[in-house]
């Protein structure tokens, strides 16, 4: 009799424990962690052009003289073609000296060496490959790239967005039915950042100023993608 009181306690005193207990693994929902990748494409609208002038002399102020007056030209012929002044900041400006180097000799000085780099941005591709060449034939004689992009990157970067998402969903969908799930619920989602990949990009060395009878300098904008990742977790519905 005393072993079965015992028995009837020891069961009464356990059964709080087993309703403490949280639902064991095998109940939880089972869980999707996925990416997905959108992409929105469209022209340009605008470029920033990197272009300069380099200049040699024997002295340091030649050098920068020389620069200074052909430099002064180039951000005239810019304002010419119409670009405001908030379109045109220098970007770089140096000086530097210039020597000669022989076997068994120490090096001989040649001279002075002074850059000036501006960086433009024009808003009108149609004049891009005009403004090139006239910045060229008034004494800019180095360009960097020309880089295109939007003025308004938003529009294309929520459709990229929008893609995205809906990229994300199939890919889940597409798990749940792989693996005898009815569907999915989304429970968490978060954006991976945005990355403009524009094509082509035109790298250019402007060496000489173009002869008068030849053609404008060509310009190919291509397209943008932007591109937008995003993340997700679902929950596998039964």
């Amino acid at each position: 009799m005393k072993t079965a009181t015992a028995a009837v306690l020891a069961l009464t005193l356990a059964l709080p424990l087993l309703a403490a207990r949280p639902a064991r693994a095998a109940e939880d929902p089972a869980t999707l962690t996925l990416s997905a990748e959108g992409v929105s494409r469209l022209a340009p609208d605008m470029a920033t052009i990197s272009l300069g002038v380099v200049t040699e002399a024997p002295t340091a102020g030649d050098a920068l003289k020389q620069n200074a007056e052909r430099m002064t030209k180039v951000m005239a012929a810019l304002r010419n073609a119409g670009l405001a002044e908030r379109d045109i900041q220098t970007s770089g400006l140096s000086i530097s000296p210039q020597y000669d180097y022989a076997n068994n000799k120490p090096p001989a000085l040649r001279g002075y060496q002074a850059a000036n780099q501006v960086t433009a941005t024009v808003r009108d591709l149609r004049r891009l490959g005009p403004i090139l060449d006239s910045t060229v034939s008034v004494g800019a004689n180095s360009a960097g790239q020309v880089n295109f992009g939007l003025s308004d990157p938003l529009t294309a970067e929520n459709a990229a967005r929008e893609a995205a998402v809906k990229a994300l969903k199939a890919k889940a969908d597409l798990y749940a039915r792989a693996t005898g799930y009815s569907g999915v619920r989304l429970t968490a989602l978060s954006e991976g950042g945005f990355v403009p990949q524009p094509r082509p990009m035109m790298k250019a060395y402007a060496m000489a100023a173009p002869m008068a009878d030849s053609a404008p300098t060509p310009v190919a904008p291509g397209e943008l993608n932007i591109s937008i990742t995003v993340n997700g977790v679902f929950d596998l519905v039964k």
